[in-house]
């Protein structure tokens, strides 16, 4: 037994050694592929420290961009909010060049807008009581309490009265505010602004109604009429004191102008008259010296002389008949057709007539300092009947007048060949035209101009 354990002991020790040499072998295998990984695995940590770093530079770099994003985010947020603002800025730019558009062209409409009268009046003194009548109408309705609405149930610390009181307080302090509104329409008022005066006048009532809207207070209505019908005598009122006055101006002219033609006629008389007795005593005297005289060759003498004495008495015996006839006849007189190349341009003619002896003169009156050239005349026509050449022209181009408004103002826009017609058909004698005017400063002024082009 004893043996047998000494043998199982030498195996197991034999054995022993045996596993502790595979141990010490695999040991160093295992240390060695310990090291190896180890190695291997700080070689990896290396890479992995490089990458974390690269990462860590790229997410800095990522992040710079992102705050650079939002800042360009914010940026395009802000340029885009200013851009909707701008837009909206724009839109309400067009709309407002729109409406002030609407409004030039309303304030232009409404500046060659034709005032139509209501009243047919002849006489300023006719607006003049209207005018008065239409006044007294209101300060009637205004005595009576009746201008103004009010309501009756308003109270003020639940009494009535006291409501009553702060209520026609109310309904005085709105009709002095319409008042004034409406003195302030008819003040301003024009044949060319009397739509907006008028509706400045309803604006004011409804202004009046909604601040009153609590107290029940409004204009009314027959009241806001009446101001309208104020505002439409007033200005038909002031229309008429200008046509008046107008007439009035062009009456005053026209009798300076019959005193100066009767004046002129009789300087011209009396100075015809003179030289009329001058040639008669001279005649007198010569056929005094004929009866005297014993010379035939100072009889010949004489008689030439007494021939060209008589003859110019005769020139000045018919001057002084047609001088009588245009004291006796108030018609007789010269129409003219005259035109202003410079000023008016082409196919612009007036057309006109006077009386004057020398009606070049009227003319030249009418080329003064209010025009930049003098007239040219191309037709200077003398008529027994002179208002009526002229009014038969007037009336034939009626509808070719530069002013309708003043009929004074007698510029007609037609050609000289209708002009023509109109007077052969009209006037029985040989009227000369000049067809073309000579225009001389207008010409030369233009020549000037192109000159210094």
């Amino acid at each position: 037994m004893a043996l047998r354990d000494l043998l199982h002991a030498k195996e197991n020790r034999i054995e022993n050694e045996r596993l502790n040499r595979l141990v010490e072998e695999l040991g160093a295998l295992e240390y060695a592929e310990v090291q190896k990984k180890t190695i291997e695995a700080k070689a990896n940590l290396s890479d992995l420290l490089v990458e974390k770093k690269k990462c860590e530079e790229e997410n800095a770099e990522l992040e710079r961009r992102r705050e650079a994003l939002e800042l360009v985010v914010g940026e395009l947020q802000k340029r885009l909010e200013l851009s909707e603002t701008i837009e909206e800025l724009q839109k309400s730019i067009a709309a407002k060049r729109r409406e002030l558009i609407i409004a030039d062209e309303a304030v232009l409409m409404e500046s060659f807008a034709l005032y139509k009268p209501t009243y047919a009046f002849t006489k300023a003194d006719a607006y003049k009581e209207k005018l008065d009548k239409v006044r007294s109408q209101q300060k009637d309705m205004i005595k009576n309490n009746i201008a103004a609405f009010g309501s009756d149930q308003w109270t003020v610390n639940n009494s009535l009265s006291q409501g009553k009181k702060l209520v026609g307080d109310m309904k005085k302090l709105c009709l002095r505010s319409f008042n004034n509104e409406c003195d302030a329409a008819v003040d301003e008022v024009k044949f060319n602004n009397f739509e907006r005066c008028e509706a400045r006048i309803e604006k004011s009532a409804e202004a009046v109604e909604k601040l009153g809207k609590m107290m029940g207070v409004r204009i009314n209505p027959r009241f806001v009429q009446l101001k309208k019908d104020e505002l439409r005598v007033a200005l038909e009122y002031q229309i008429q004191k200008q046509r008046e006055k107008d007439e009035q101006k062009e009456l005053r002219a026209q009798q300076r102008e019959e005193a100066r033609v009767a004046k002129e006629l009789e300087e011209a008389r009396k100075e015809a008259l003179k030289e009329q007795q001058h040639y008669q005593n001279a005649i007198d005297k010569i056929n005094k010296q004929i009866d005297a005289c014993k010379s035939e060759t100072e009889l010949e003498v004489l008689k030439e002389k007494l021939e060209d004495l008589t003859s110019k008495l005769d020139v000045i015996t018919e001057n002084i008949a047609q001088i009588d006839y245009r004291q006796a006849n108030q018609k007789a007189g010269y129409v003219y057709v005259i035109s202003n190349l410079g000023a008016f341009g082409e196919n612009v003619y007036k057309i006109g007539m006077t009386r004057r002896l020398e009606p070049q003169e009227r003319v030249d009156e009418l080329g003064d300092a209010s025009v930049p050239f003098n007239f040219d005349v191309h037709a200077m026509i003398f008529s027994d009947n002179a208002p009526a050449l002229e009014a038969v022209l007037h009336h034939t181009f009626s509808e070719r007048r530069l002013n309708y408004i003043n009929n004074r103002r007698e510029f007609f826009q037609v050609t000289l060949d209708e002009i023509k017609k109109v007077i052969k058909e009209n006037h029985d004698k040989t009227v000369e035209f000049v067809e073309i005017p000579p225009a001389e400063q207008y010409r030369e002024t233009q020549k000037m101009k192109e000159v210094g082009a």
